[in-house]
């Protein structure tokens, strides 16, 4: 070590003993209780600062197939038909839960009541999660319309729609975590040999029901974020068929734009949605792997799960920008709306090449 870095040691350590002694009894007596009650909202505003800065990080990726094989013990012998969406199911809800700060969207306190970043990002991921248990319950876990509905996900499934922002009797939190667990029974049940209790059905027609949901999700999302730079539509509400109606007329052109505090509201709802899709494709792409190759469809479902990914790119810009269309400035919304609309198409092909093969 240098004479110059064990200088700098040196100077650093005399700062902190000296803001050491702000904390003792014997600094409060002597500066009186202003000073002291000065020094503790100073502090509190610097750890609330701090605090909010780190629960505003977006979650991670991560490999769906590990995370199936964690919940298993990596057994590989129990990793049936099912698992590893199931697994998914589970990882995102307790994303939603344990993540930094946990979950943030019903924080009454500072700093979660001040932060709406990663609430929006919640609700999106949350809107995924509801997604997919519902096709769980009504899809992928029966063999056809009259068959008997599982137990655990009759429970999963209304406890994931539960509201989103209570925080007392019950709290959000509470009511999910009793979803996830039903989850964990589900999941245990599909690798049970001994009795048939659960059952997971990858089939053509459940996955194209479940596309389904998607396609209207990531259309609704990408119109929403092309309007953060305004956008006049025509109504084409009816348009192809001479015998439709609706409950009341509508404007022959319609002006969108989102308020400008709004923009970053729906960028992160977005990506928090496509977020949980991501994983739960790749997971699906696993359990529906010998009916992607039957179809000819497993190349499609990866180029889905590209786009995807560029969704969650680092972003190097503290806010969230808003340039128009072509002009100097970047325009976040409309980079993910490119994405989510490119990943919307593709959707629309896979859904196409699983009805007709």
């Amino acid at each position: 070590m240098n004479a110059d870095t064990s200088s700098k040691r040196e100077v650093l350590t005399r700062k902190v003993a000296q803001v050491a002694t702000y904390y003792h009894p014997r600094t409060w007596k002597e500066k009186g209780l202003w000073w002291t009650g000065g020094l503790f909202l100073i502090t509190y505003l610097i750890i609330t600062v701090i605090l909010g800065l780190y629960w505003s990080r977006s979650p991670g990726l991560y490999d769906v197939r590990e995370q199936a094989l964690s919940l298993i013990d990596h057994d590989e012998t129990k990793l049936v038909t099912g698992t590893v969406t199931t697994a998914t199911a589970i990882r995102i809800g307790e994303t939603l839960l344990d993540k930094p700060g946990g979950y943030l969207s019903n924080d009454i306190g500072l700093p979660g009541a001040l932060l709406d970043n990663i609430p929006n990002w919640e609700f999106g991921a949350l809107t995924a999660w509801r997604d997919l248990t519902n096709a769980m319950r009504n899809d992928f876990s029966r063999a056809q319309s009259q068959s008997v509905e599982n137990k655990d996900l009759e429970i999963a499934q209304p406890q994931s729609n539960y509201q989103s922002d209570s925080w007392i009797l019950p709290s959000s939190e509470s009511e999910y975590r009793k979803g996830i667990d039903a989850l964990y029974r589900y999941n245990s049940g599909l690798s049970d040999t001994g009795t048939v209790q659960a059952q997971f059905f990858a089939r053509a027609d459940n996955l194209t029901t479940y596309l389904e949901v998607v396609e209207k999700r990531l259309g609704s999302l990408a119109q929403r974020l092309s309007y953060a730079v305004g956008q006049t539509r025509l109504d084409t509400a009816l348009a192809g068929d001479p015998n439709a109606r609706q409950s009341t007329p509508a404007p022959a052109q319609i002006q969108n734009k989102t308020p400008w505090l709004k923009i970053d509201d729906t960028f992160f709802e977005a990506r928090g949605y496509t977020w949980a899709l991501l994983h739960i494709l790749q997971a699906m792409q696993v359990d529906f792997a010998p009916v992607l190759k039957d179809k000819n469809a497993e190349i499609s479902l990866q180029q889905i799960t590209r786009e995807l990914k560029n969704t969650q790119n680092f972003i190097w810009s503290p806010l969230i920008l808003n340039g128009a269309g072509y002009g100097p400035m970047a325009n976040h919304s409309l980079v993910s709306a490119s994405y989510i609309s490119r990943v919307n198409a593709a959707i629309t092909d896979l859904r196409s090449l699983l009805q007709k093969g």
